[in-house]
């Protein structure tokens, strides 16, 4: 296997643990990892938290590679912008090229950005380090701050906004606070916890559009009023970055439709990992979906490596069914949202497991009256949803 490279596309979580798992698959030829970003693999969910709300640095959020990784070719800020597959070949944006072996696909996401007409400085996104670095920098006591978004990411910055002595409000479409993947009781829930500490909420409504100079100085809504702000944080979701696929006669309707072995439409030398990854989980049924959690890198990049290092040394692909428990976190204020299965698979039928909704609780996701999902809520890290586990296996 010696001679030969498999080029990693993506040098976020995803592509490190894909470089890792090569080598714990066998893998001896050639590494070369290609990132847009010029820092070195980093942890990201801290940035809408704790590191948002003191030290924004790489050094903060950092991975350390593995030592099995220490020859492996790191070519970062420069970014890939296209590939031919039949030839294994990417195209970089500085105009050279890198020929492949095998390929891993491991771009992610990025932040979905509001469309509406408006001034652009003030506003901001958290995907990046650093984004992270330049909302912190215009946070503080008294900014008057609109979050557009009430998922994970929104409700993360709103809170670390407040802690941070920032006036906030936030703005959403839906009903309640992370009404989709938690349903209307829990996240009724979580806005309780946020306006105790005096967070402002306009549910379902929308931005038409910015005011400002220059600089934001407002959000109106789509019912005509106009909320102050100095800082508008953009959270309503995020892309998958498969631009640079196009051409090649691919599925990228919702990220990269995958096999269940994580090939990429069946191509023996082409895996994808991440939250780029579209696959069936069969835990649940056949529907190829994409899953943004924490925990997922390191599964798809685990099955990944093992299909594409058994295709380029010649020996079978591992039959076993790839059937990932996704598992994430949340902390708001010292409280802690822990999941554990795809709760919004079971948002018809929620059953409050053991708590009450105004203290600590474990909700159940039931689909086909099988459980599906199990969220705490708790104080802290308290491990409420862990007993509830074994249940989902």
């Amino acid at each position: 296997m010696t001679g030969r490279r498999v080029v990693v596309v993506g040098a976020s979580m995803g592509g490190l643990r894909a470089a890792e798992q090569l080598r714990a698959a066998g893998w001896t030829g050639g590494i070369t990892v290609v990132g847009d970003e010029p820092h070195m693999p980093y942890n990201r969910p801290p940035l809408s938290k704790d590191v948002l709300a003191g030290d924004v640095t790489h050094a903060a959020v950092a991975f350390r590679p593995r030592a099995s990784c220490a020859d492996v070719d790191w070519r970062l800020g420069e970014a890939v912008t296209g590939v031919d597959l039949d030839a294994r070949r990417v195209r970089l944006a500085g105009g050279s090229s890198l020929s492949y072996a095998g390929l891993v696909v491991a771009t992610g996401l990025r932040a979905r950005r509001l469309g509406c007409p408006g001034p652009t400085v003030g506003r901001h996104v958290v995907r990046t380090l650093d984004d992270a670095r330049g909302l912190r920098d215009a946070l503080g006591p008294g900014r008057r701050v609109v979050v557009v978004g009430a998922g994970f990411i929104g409700c993360e910055v709103a809170a670390t906004a407040r802690l941070l002595g920032a006036e906030v409000t936030v703005v959403a479409r839906d009903a309640e606070p992370m009404y989709r993947p938690l349903g209307a009781e829990l996240g009724a829930a979580v806005r309780r916890r946020h306006t105790d500490r005096g967070v402002r909420f306009e549910l379902g409504r929308t931005v038409d559009r910015l005011t400002g100079e220059g600089h934001v100085a407002g959000v109106v809504l789509d019912d005509g009023r106009t909320l102050p702000a100095d800082v508008v944080i953009e959270a309503i979701g995020a892309i998958p970055n498969t631009e640079w696929l196009a051409g090649n006669g691919l599925d990228l309707t919702d990220g990269v439709r995958c096999d269940a072995a994580l090939r990429v439409e069946s191509r023996p030398d082409v895996v994808a990992v991440g939250d780029v990854a579209r696959f069936a989980n069969p835990r649940y049924d056949d529907v190829p979906r994409r899953v943004e959690h924490w925990s997922i890198p390191t599964d798809t990049a685990r099955h990944a490596a093992r299909t594409l290092t058994a295709h380029l040394s010649d020996t079978a692909v591992p039959d076993a069914p790839f059937a990932p428990l996704p598992a994430f976190w949340s902390d708001q204020y010292g409280d802690r949202l822990q999941s554990y299965g795809a709760p919004a698979l079971g948002a018809a039928d929620i059953r409050l497991l053991e708590g009450t909704w105004t203290t600590a609780c474990a909700v159940g996701y039931h689909r086909d009256d099988t459980l599906v999902g199990v969220v705490a809520l708790t104080p802290g890290s308290h491990p409420l949803s862990t007993k509830y586990r074994h249940h989902l296996d």
